[in-house]
């Protein structure tokens, strides 16, 4: 039945506008790609990594089409001239052929279509390949084995590889294709006795089979240079075994692979199959003896009887490429006689090593500054907070808690196109805080809030609106249309402070990509589905279109060659908010260096969280941090700062790219002071260094000395590792410098087994690696051993701060150095409920101290550390004072009042709260008496006891729970916290 000529008209036109439909999705999603790129001034990278994408593509689909569709081609070509009667009789191979020869060529070109498509894609996925084999950058050194740059391991045995695995794939398809052929067009037949081929087939078959043995020749040559990243041995890299047995039988087998290739290509001269089964017989059988047998026996029963000292030459390989390509060769490991009895240690009042010590946990008081900074509730701060340095009012730099106050998106009830796309289209703040001082209720005692920015640092920032964050909301990582119409803004800049009104603004920035034009609209219509890009009367000539406005994200896409931390965080440098990414160029390349995986090696309580981002799970053996890259917040520009001029993969990657990286001496002095040693750089090297500080080898191989990454102490499942800790602290014979710190302890035992810090702020010193070892002789307790001291010693008075709807909870366990020794500081927050639905947050009120078996709670550092170290403790210990002396009816009187103290101040604390507007001043006060008498409750349990209990009568119990400062609502702004005071409070040394 034939169809109607009309709609036989019809397909061919619907299927034409499918496929331009099609295409023009696929151009919109491309071109719009490259307006990207040239609005941020990287249209190198683009056209850089398309052109060589296209290049590998057309190659790598050329060369397959041309290999194994030549060979079909040629075996076609070469069919019997009489057909399958050559051999006499039928086969089944007859009604195959029949059905599929009308129609070969259109079979034949959607075969080659759909091959040249796969091979080309993966061929042009090989780009950074690619690039790194043409550009590659010399290390000047050379593998202990063969004697070659390591740039040869690292640049040019993966594209030998890629190469190999490209020819065989091809090889192996065209002699599949080419038997199919045969088989269908009568070259050969399955047919007893034997195989039945023409001189024709046989010839090219032997061909394409001596190819294929040739290339295995090749591959057995090069594959002796892979040995060197062997894992058979006792640690990664070419073993005993390998160079003694494997190594011969590499070159050995590659002779023979030669050898066998002769003999295929001989058979084409002469008939039978007797030459090509004898070579296919001694490739195979000398491939299991030589390649397999040989040096498993080697390994059974030379090297397994005497492993450490057949593999201690190879382990030493291993240790010293392992600590170069980590970049941890440099580290100094000391032995420090830790004192653990404060008694023996003499400390002043002019000891700086924990002055300015970061009390306040960033991963705690996220939540604080969101409910009292927030200020309304479409705006949000990231978790965990971060730290970086700041001036105090006397100019000193000082540990801050920094965050940026970022959109979440307009209230749900408005969350429309026009308020997603056009109104709510930044963030707007810069809030911080110094990590030492909090005000009179514990809560931090900003320096730079509210909006608009006030405190102490605001003159500092010139421009603070945040279109580009790192708020894990869709709408921070979708579009926004800005600056639509200078002259009636309607962008909310910020919503004014005790008012239902709003400031609006219009984007000024030189970010994003115009959308003025018809055809931008259009194409922005189609890639993100949305038709009011292209039809909205508020769309004009002035408006751009912002995307990709993750600062991580932001520099991946320019610097798709990097690994990046999973940790951006913001500073304010020249005027403007600025986030700091740090790159890392990354190989599992490196000879001789122990593989691992990045994620596992920089996987700890922040990552399980997943409030930062996860590393991949690849495998790496060489890492460097090599870049500095910074995104505006404001505009998104973004800037790749060359940091270590040394590594030559960055040099490799800067001469595919040139110039965009710049050289670190363009880095303005501002932008210096707020580089800090990278977090996932230093995880990775803790991790190695708990096994690599280590460099005798018969010492690595008992690993009686190796060390583990303590368990997070302050969560629940101890399994997690502990993250490393940013905080100002002075090594032994140093000055206070802002750090990177870590602990270890044993494999096994719960003993402090070392200290590790890395002076983090740029400078000579920057990046200098220690670590203070432990005698065994003198046991320090761990963290673990310190959290538990801490929690069963002040059971008591810390659970009642924590009643009735509130919670106690425990800050950052910090380990540092002082006084001869290492004391554990945590601070204690009470987490208390803010009512009317919003979320609770902690505010600090206790800081916990131990030195060796000693421990002391206080109101402030400097009290804990005087219950630690002063002579009054000790007296103490030596004596009952006069009011433990007391009889049971005056305890019982100080804890009545005590009590009543407390419930007074807890009322005056809610009367303070219920004005209008709250009273922040009376707040505070009463928080602090709330504080006081609560310690008194506790001090006249311990005069009180036996005889008197605080549960001994109803006038004797705690107020419910502790009052809270309610967090702003989004139909109201009252200010975010009590005003910070000029004195030192809780947590102030």
């Amino acid at each position: 039945m034939r169809l109607p000529r009309r709609p036989r008209l019809l397909l061919p036109v619907a299927i034409a506008l499918v496929a331009i439909v099609a295409l023009f999705f696929l151009f919109s999603s491309i071109y719009t790609d490259y307006l990207w790129f040239n609005a941020v001034d990287y249209t190198s990278i683009f056209t850089g990594v398309v052109l060589t994408q296209i290049v590998l593509f057309l190659v790598g689909a050329v060369l397959m089409v041309g290999i194994a569709g030549g060979n079909m081609l040629l075996a076609f070509r070469m069919r019997p001239m009489f057909g399958p009667a050559m051999f006499g009789g039928g086969s089944g191979a007859d009604r195959y052929r029949m059905a599929l020869d009308p129609h070969r060529k259109l079979i034949f070109i959607v075969g080659m279509g759909l091959l040249a498509l796969f091979s080309g894609s993966s061929f042009s996925g090989q780009w950074q390949t690619w690039l790194q084999f043409i550009n590659g950058a010399s290390f000047g050194k050379v593998d202990p084995q063969f004697r070659m740059d390591i740039s040869f391991f690292m640049f040019d045995l993966p594209f030998i590889r890629m190469v190999l695995n490209f020819l065989f794939t091809a090889v192996i398809i065209s002699i599949v294709l080419a038997a199919i052929t045969h088989y269908l067009y009568g070259g050969f037949r399955l047919q007893s006795p034997g195989v039945h081929a023409s001189k024709a087939a046989r010839t090219h078959l032997s061909v394409l089979l001596g190819i294929f043995v040739l290339l295995k020749a090749v591959a057995y040559w090069y594959d002796q240079f892979s040995l060197v990243f062997s894992d058979r041995g006792f640690v990664h890299g070419a073993s005993y075994t390998d160079i003694n047995a494997v190594l011969p039988a590499k070159q050995i087998l590659a002779v023979i692979a030669l050898i066998c290739a002769a003999l295929f290509f001989a058979g084409v001269v002469r008939s039978g199959g007797m030459l090509p089964g004898v070579s296919f017989g001694l490739l195979v059988l000398s491939a299991i003896l030589i390649g397999g047998v040989y040096p498993a026996l080697v390994e059974q029963f030379q090297v397994k009887p005497n492993q450490q000292g057949k593999e201690a030459a190879f382990i030493q390989r291993n240790i010293q490429a392992t600590r170069e390509s980590y970049n941890v060769d440099k580290t100094e490991v000391e032995t420090y006689n830790a004192q653990a009895d404060p008694a023996k240690v003499q400390t002043t009042n002019g000891d700086t090593s924990v002055s300015g010590v970061r009390l306040l946990d960033p991963a705690l008081v996220s939540s604080t500054y969101e409910q009292t900074q927030r200020i309304r509730g479409f705006y949000s701060f990231a978790d965990p907070l971060d730290v970086d340095r700041y001036p105090d009012s006397t100019g000193k730099l000082v540990d801050h808690i920094v965050g940026v106050r970022e959109l979440t998106g307009p209230p749900e009830a408005q969350n429309n196109w026009i308020n997603r796309a056009l109104v709510y289209t930044h963030g707007y703040g810069f809030v911080a805080a110094p990590g030492n001082k909090v005000d009179s209720g514990g809560l931090p005692a900003y320096d730079a809030k509210d909006m608009p920015v006030t405190g102490e640092l605001s003159s500092m920032l010139k421009e603070p609106r945040v279109y580009y964050g790192e708020s894990s909301t869709p709408n921070s990582n979708s579009y926004v249309i800005a600056g639509g119409n200078p002259n009636a803004p309607q962008e909310l800049d910020y919503p004014e402070t005790g008012g239902t009104g709003q400031k609006n603004t219009a984007y000024t920035g030189n970010g994003g990509v115009p959308v003025g034009s018809f055809f931008n609209r259009l194409l922005y219509a189609a890639k993100y589905g949305e038709a009011n890009i292209l039809l909205s009367g508020d769309v004009n000539d002035n408006s751009k279109i912002l995307y990709v406005r993750n600062p991580r994200e932001r520099v991946q896409k320019v610097a798709p060659f990097l690994t990046l931390d999973g940790n951006p965080y913001p500073a304010i440098v020249d005027g403007r908010i600025q986030w700091i990414v740090d790159g890392y160029t990354t190989s599992n390349d490196y000879p001789y260096a122990q593989s691992e995986s990045l994620g596992e090696m920089t996987r700890d309580t922040s990552t399980d969280r997943r409030v930062i981002a996860q590393q991949p799970r690849d495998n790496i053996n060489y890492i460097r941090n090599s870049v500095k890259a910074t995104v505006d917040a404001y505009d998104g520009t973004v800037r790749l700062y060359g940091w270590d001029s040394n590594d030559p993969v960055l040099k490799t990657w800067s001469s595919a790219f040139p110039g965009i990286i710049r050289p670190a001496s363009e880095m303005s002095a501002d932008l210096r002071s707020h580089v800090r040693y990278p977090e996932d750089l230093f995880k990775v090297q803790r991790y190695t260094l708990s096994r690599y500080h280590i460099t005798d080898p018969a010492a690595f191989y008992s690993g009686q000395d190796f060390w583990n990454v303590p368990g997070d102490p302050t969560q629940g499942d101890r399994n997690i590792k502990q993250p490393p800790y940013y905080l100002t602290t002075t090594m032994p014979g140093g000055t206070p410098t802002f750090s990177l710190t870590t602990t270890f302890v044993p494999r096994q035992g719960p003993n402090l087994a070392a200290f590790m810090s890395v002076d983090s702020a740029a400078g000579s010193e920057y990046g200098r690696m220690r670590i203070l070892r432990m005698p065994s002789s003198s046991p320090i307790p761990g963290p673990g051993q310190a959290q538990n001291a801490f929690q069963s010693r002040f059971a008591g008075e810390l659970n009642l701060l924590g009643v009735g709807a509130s919670s106690v909870r425990y800050g950052n366990l910090l380990t540092l150095p002082y006084a001869g020794g290492l004391v554990y500081i945590e601070p204690v927050y009470i987490q208390v409920a803010a009512g009317g639905g919003q979320e609770p947050y902690p505010i600090l009120q206790r800081v916990l101290v131990s030195f060796g078996s000693k421990i002391g709670v206080g109101h402030t550092l400097e009290e804990g550390l005087q219950l630690v170290f002063g002579d009054e403790q000790q007296q103490q210990q030596q004596q009952p004072s006069e009011e433990e002396q007391a009889t049971p009816n005056q305890a019982n009187a100080a804890l009545n009042s005590a009590v009543s103290n407390a419930q007074k101040a807890y009322q005056d604390a809610e009367k303070a709260l219920q004005a209008s507007p709250p009273d922040w001043d009376a707040y505070g006060d009463a928080q602090k008496r709330l504080a006081d008498a609560l310690s008194a409750i506790d001090a006249a349990n311990r005069q009180a006891a036996p005889t008197a209990s605080p549960t001994a009568s109803p006038s004797a119990s705690p107020p419910a729970s502790p009052p809270a400062s309610p967090p702003a609502s989004p139909t109201a702004s009252p200010p975010a916290s009590p005003p910070p005071t000029d004195t030192p409070a809780e947590g102030t040394p």
